[in-house]
């Protein structure tokens, strides 16, 4: 092995699939609610502040697929998103 080769770092990434797994969840959930008549935005930001999982209808599953995503992750993600990041 060179030496110059050994002075290097090679960079090791896996691909980070989770911002589309929730933008996908977000928008079933979305479709859901909208579909059973509630207002999205309202029952999400009330989902969202509360942790409250009433807040999400069990419609298409959408409440468990929710529940599977970290509060943290999500508010990281939309923060992202909405800042362009």
């Amino acid at each position: 092995m060179r030496k110059d080769a050994i002075d290097k770092t090679i960079v090791f990434s896996i691909p980070n699939n989770r911002d589309d797994t929730v933008k996908t969840t977000l928008t079933t959930v979305y479709k859901a609610l909208e579909q059973k008549g509630y207002n999205p935005i309202n029952q999400m930001v009330g989902y969202i502040l509360s942790e409250d999982p009433t807040y999400i209808t069990t419609h298409n599953n959408a409440r468990s697929l929710i529940s599977k995503i970290d509060r943290d992750d999500l508010l990281e993600i939309l923060l992202k998103s909405y800042l362009g990041i």
